[in-house]
């Protein structure tokens, strides 16, 4: 039984998928590189879960119960949602590589965590691609867009970004395994059938999708939508809001940044399994580059922050309106309080129903 663990173990070191590369103590202490890389990748995933919760649940708060509904909204929300269901897992992920990639939560969990973020990335991209086009529709082709870009239609579309983002992160919730190995649970992708071929073109078929579709697409239609719009809009001088623009490519940029590092890793991944010199570069730079990924999960409400305007107003009024009514709930008893507080309530909602 020990000897089918280890050649299932170096079967699955040479195929792992990802940053599944679990490494003994006794090696963590000789190669100080991986662990540094280990450990950087872990403050990158905490800071990832830090920022991106209340990040994310204050744009799900704005679009989705404060704002008018919109197109335009209702993308923005479902990208933060897609971040936000992401960011609430992200736990489990920090406390597997903390214990050096020991899994204790089971083969479910071990799944679901895995199709999380994978649906998290390819929702993502696509509702960027979704904004890009749109963008460009709606400046380019007006009468199209006045005809087509309704609410119910946005709705169709919303439900088919997630069943798409859903198909394609799927396969995670087949493959996704546990391992018991050297007192150790691992979380991987387990292709390992009797066929090691087999197993190779899995693992060849699963990635480059992962890459064309979920980013190498969206990358060529998102350009040519930006260089089109950039162009056009210097040809027949369309009036642009520059704010709106540049959070939308603020937004695209980042996640550009964030996820291409990931991408080569994983395409990397596959030409070099033999190379032991390669194979400590991809302990160290996987970890890394998907630290850099996840981070982008808490970056498109820091940039709403900053460069949209509509949404520091917004927050800022928001932010007043809370601490004026904590201020009244101190300051003011009785009767006189409740029939103000009530009063200024109802004076509230009159101005956001008029917005």
């Amino acid at each position: 039984m020990e000897d089918l663990e280890e050649t299932f173990f170096e079967e699955f070191d040479n195929y792992s998928y990802a940053l599944e590369y679990y490494t003994p103590e006794s090696e963590l202490e000789e190669k100080t590189h991986l662990g540094a890389a280990h450990w950087v990748s872990l403050v990158l995933y905490c800071i990832a879960f830090v920022l991106g919760i209340p990040g994310n649940a204050t744009v799900i708060w704005f679009t989705g119960f404060k704002w008018k509904k919109t197109v335009t909204t209702l993308w923005f929300l479902n990208l933060a949602v897609a971040d936000f269901i992401f960011v609430l897992f992200l736990p489990l992920y920090i406390s597997y590589v903390a214990m050096n990639f020991h899994w204790p939560f089971g083969i479910w969990l071990c799944k679901a965590n895995s199709f999380i973020a994978q649906l998290n990335m390819f929702a993502s991209v696509f509702f960027l691609t979704v904004i890009s086009l749109d963008r460009y529709i709606h400046l380019i082709h007006p009468v199209m867009s006045h005809r087509h870009r309704t609410l119910k239609n946005s709705l169709v579309v919303i439900i088919f970004v997630w069943l798409l983002a859903s198909l394609i992160g799927g396969p995670a919730l087949y493959f996704r395994d546990t391992l018991e190995f050297n007192n150790h649970t691992l979380c991987f992708n387990n292709f390992h059938e009797h066929d090691p071929d087999l197993t190779k073109m899995r693992h060849h078929v699963l990635t480059w999708v992962k890459f064309i579709v979920g980013y190498l697409f969206p990358l060529l239609t998102m350009s040519v939508c930006y260089l089109c719009l950039i162009f056009k809009v210097k040809k027949r001088s369309i009036l642009i809001s520059s704010r709106h623009f540049w959070t939308i490519l603020a937004v695209v940029v980042a996640f550009l940044i964030c996820w291409t590092p990931y991408h080569l890793f994983s395409i990397w991944e596959l030409t070099i399994h033999h190379n032991s010199y390669f194979h400590e570069v991809l302990q160290a730079g996987i970890p890394l580059s998907t630290g850099l990924a996840f981070l982008n999960s808490c970056l498109n409400p820091i940039l709403y922050v900053l460069i949209s305007k509509k949404f520091q107003v917004c927050f800022q009024a928001s932010v007043a309106e809370i601490l004026k009514h904590t201020l009244w709930e101190v300051s003011c008893s009785g009767t006189v309080s409740e029939q103000l507080r009530n009063s200024e309530t109802k004076n509230l909602c009159l101005l956001e129903t008029a917005q």
